[in-house]
């Protein structure tokens, strides 16, 4: 990694922070050339500083582009290979990682057969040419075998997105079969980087200068595209590897996703309630989220579900990241509606985050509602859009430059290759928002707390004695009523404490511990700069919701049927509202949470095993 100057002047090496650089290059009137992409790599030698690397110097944390699939180059490289192909669209390239030895014959099998089973031509395999005499040991000892699948739509296929699902359903069946023949370590040895009949995916576990030397593809006149989307890693979350570097099939990612565990559990309880006619057999498309990724790798796969599952690009990027709405005041109707109505189908997936995303026809950037990571754009009057994490990824004279800005908060900018023209974050979300009447079917269906009645007003009255006696059971501490709850009751203040805990951990303490004192934060949700939820509320949510579960492929006014909670810390008379509850659509029920201890081995796991079935038998 480039090291930095030294202090001088108003200059302080203090003041740099690294993180993912992400950034894309394209020609608005979809004019393919090679230019393309070596701008594209020249982008990403620009963002080399956001990358980072190991003690092994010459071993980045990952480097990739995403490319358009240039037909005119495979059409030479398959007559060499003995491949036919049929015309551009009709068939699908992709770059995958195999073991090596023995193992890469049946990695081939394994998808040849998935290939087969859903229908499609297997049209051959070709041996991506590399040099790897430039990269780092560590990524030499760990080098993939790269090959290229080809394979061609079968005759029942219509339209090019539907040859995508099947696609799709290609890599999630070889998934299956690879994990099933134990080739598969967490994505380690074997990893479809694309399999796409429009785009083409190169990466590896490499520095941003060595993508272009590494894959020699990359230097072919014949190699052309009309966007090209490039990504320099900064691991945080995850170890890096050739599979974990980005761009991944659908976006690149600078920043963390903080939310991912949630996110993550919440997309495993939702699948066993999948259903589409788009699908013959949903189960084959599961797991959504494959394990072994990082935070990025897991908010792509989401996105490719929400899309081929019947949803544009845009919209599923503004179900997952959704713009402050609960406390918009002046917000429109309908988004603030499309909004609502989407948190009861797919929670956000927190930022910071800036993403460029594309399906090889659309191509876009947003930016997380905190807006915590940077996203520059920049249109010349010769049609190039160039977005990166900063200003001057790419040189451009500044005489030709038509619009040029920075990504705000919570805004998408979108391009169109065949539309030829930049799409606005107002116009692209009110073509989105008033495509159906969210607004009223959460009108119709959606309960708050006003509208439900209390029937008997509890009253609460505590002693001394029993206060105590309560704090001691839910963990409080005379630390925790000093130094958090009483300036958050005098000044309205959240009090910042140092990032390290010298305490020990709760499993190795002699002292009895609170439940929740077993858990630990990850480290990235500790890394980034602390939000007053106060006085920052326009970009804080507090909203939740009360409601069964349903399937998320399907769109109907009955997705609205919740109750809103504008916060998820209740009065007593607002829980007294729940328990009594009488309505057609809404049962409650009591889950006992309190057990002997006695002393005994086993009583907790007991306990827990006895309150799941209990919610068990209430559901």
């Amino acid at each position: 990694m480039t090291a930095f100057p030294k202090k001088q002047g108003l200059y302080d090496p203090a003041f740099e922070k690294d993180s993912c650089g992400v950034g894309f290059v394209m020609n608005m009137k979809g004019e393919k050339s090679h230019e393309i992409i070596t701008q594209g790599l020249e982008i990403l030698k620009k963002l080399e500083h956001r990358g980072a690397c190991g003690s092994d110097s010459a071993t980045g944390d990952g480097a990739g582009i995403l490319i358009q699939i240039p037909h005119l180059f495979f059409q030479k490289q398959s007559e060499k290979a003995g491949i036919k192909l049929p015309e551009a669209g009709r068939y699908a390239v992709g770059n995958v990682f195999l073991p090596s030895g023995k193992d890469t014959e049946q990695g081939q099998q394994i998808m040849e057969r998935a290939v087969v089973t859903e229908g499609l031509e297997l049209l051959g395999w070709r041996d991506v040419p590399v040099d790897n005499t430039t990269i780092g040991v560590t990524a030499r000892s760990v080098e993939p075998v790269i090959k290229q699948i080809f394979v061609g739509a079968g005759a029942d296929i219509k339209d090019q997105l539907a040859f995508e699902r099947r696609l799709y359903c290609v890599r999630k069946r070889t998934a299956w079969g690879v994990r099933r023949a134990g080739l598969n370590d967490n994505n380690e040895n074997f990893y479809a980087c694309s399999l796409s009949s429009k785009t083409l995916i190169y990466k590896g576990q490499l520095m941003a200068p060595q993508l272009e030397t590494y894959y020699l593809d990359l230097k072919d006149p014949d190699m052309v595209s009309a966007l090209a989307l490039a990504h320099s890693r900064y691991s945080t979350n995850t170890f890096p590897s050739w599979g974990r570097a980005q761009p991944f099939r659908y976006i690149a990612h600078n920043g963390e996703i903080n939310t991912v565990r949630g996110n993550q559990n919440w997309m495993r309880a939702r699948e066993s309630m999948f259903e589409s006619p788009l699908f013959k057999d949903i189960n084959m498309i599961l797991p959504v989220i494959a394990p072994g990724g990082s935070d990025s790798a897991d908010f792509d796969q989401a996105l490719e579900m929400l899309f081929l599952t019947g949803r544009s690009l845009a919209h599923a990027m503004m179900m997952m990241i959704p713009e402050p709405w609960s406390g918009h005041e002046t917000m429109d109707e309908d988004k603030s509606g499309f909004y609502e109505f989407h948190a009861s189908m797919m929670e956000p997936w927190d930022g910071p985050a800036s993403i460029c995303f594309t399906d090889g026809i659309l191509v876009g950037a947003t930016l997380d509602r905190n807006g915590l990571r940077p996203s520059r754009y920049c249109l010349t009057d010769d049609n190039r859009l160039i977005v990166a994490s900063e200003a001057g990824a790419l040189p451009v004279d500044q005489s030709k430059v038509v619009l040029k800005g920075r990504l705000q908060p919570g805004r998408i900018l979108i391009a169109d290759l065949q539309e030829h023209r930049v799409i606005g974050d107002a116009e692209l979300k009110e073509t989105i928002c008033q495509r159906l009447p969210y607004r009223e079917w959460l009108d119709a269906n959606r309960l708050t707390l006003a509208d439900l009645s209390l029937h008997e007003r509890p009253s609460t009255s505590l002693d001394k004695k029993t206060l105590f006696r309560l704090q001691q059971m839910h963990g409080f501490t005379k630390e925790d009523l000093k130094v958090i709850i009483e300036p958050m009751i005098a000044v309205g203040k959240d009090p910042i404490g140092s990032m390290g805990a010298d305490i020990p951990l709760a499993c190795l303490s002699q002292q009895s511990q609170h439940l929740s004192n077993y858990f630990k934060q990850l480290f990235a949700q500790v890394t980034n700069p602390p939000i007053d939820p106060i006085r920052e509320r326009s970009v804080m949510s507090l909203f939740a919701m009360l409601g069964g579960a349903d399937n998320i492929l399907d769109v109907k006014p009955e997705r609205a049927r919740f109750i809103h909670l504008d916060r998820p810390l209740l009065t007593n008379a607002e829980l007294a509202k729940v328990k009594q509850l009488h309505h057609q659509h809404y049962r409650t029920g009591i889950v006992d949470a309190i057990f002997k201890v006695g002393g005994q081995a086993g009583r907790l796991k007991a306990a827990i095993d006895h309150i799941c079935a209990m919610a068990e038998d209430l559901v």
